[in-house]
């Protein structure tokens, strides 16, 4: 019974086929609750600033679903911190942003047994070398917020750019194939 679970376990960890149609159908739902919220008022757009998003990201035809994972799983990751943090001066409606919050959760639960299965293998690939970039725009992110005290602005503009994060990674679910 017990050897039973874990091959099936690691038997749908690996089966990337659906994992990427649960990542696909989730980023939808995420993007569609993301447009929910409201956008960035005209007065907002000056305080709009270039976070520049890690070069790789413009380069994903070259990830493989390894490196896909990888990345996936740390914007995930790292919007779900975005989000719980003190959004209070946008009016955003918080069952919303709860809603967002239990999908993006969804999607890291169904990437994790993966994620750990590519650390433990421990081959390093432009995933790897990816991440700390995306870290640095994250933190870029946090550090714009923090600097704007959280104000709907910054919140605006920092809305605009998870929905171009959604994007990117509707396109590096693309690479998630068997």
């Amino acid at each position: 019974m017990v050897l039973l679970l874990c091959f099936s376990t690691t038997a749908l960890s690996m089966n990337y086929s659906l994992l990427r149609f649960q990542q696909r159908r989730s980023d939808t739902v995420c993007q569609k609750l993301l447009r929910q919220l409201p956008s960035t008022p005209q007065h907002c757009l000056e305080v709009r600033m270039d976070f520049q998003v890690p070069e790789e990201m413009r380069q994903a035809q070259k990830f493989q679903k390894e490196d896909a994972v990888l990345v996936i799983y740390e914007m995930l990751q790292q919007i779900f911190g975005i989000l719980t943090r003190d959004f209070s001066s946008t009016g955003w409606s918080e069952t919303i942003i709860e809603d967002l919050l239990v999908e993006l959760q969804g999607q890291m639960d169904h990437l994790e047994p993966i994620q750990k299965e590519i650390m433990q293998k421990r081959n390093f690939t432009m995933g790897d070398m990816t991440v700390p970039h995306l870290k640095k725009y994250y933190f870029n992110l946090v550090e714009y917020l923090l600097s704007k005290d959280y104000n709907s602005c910054a919140w605006a503009v920092v809305r605009a750019e998870m929905l171009r994060n959604f994007s990117f990674l509707k396109s590096l679910t693309g690479y998630l194939r068997d």
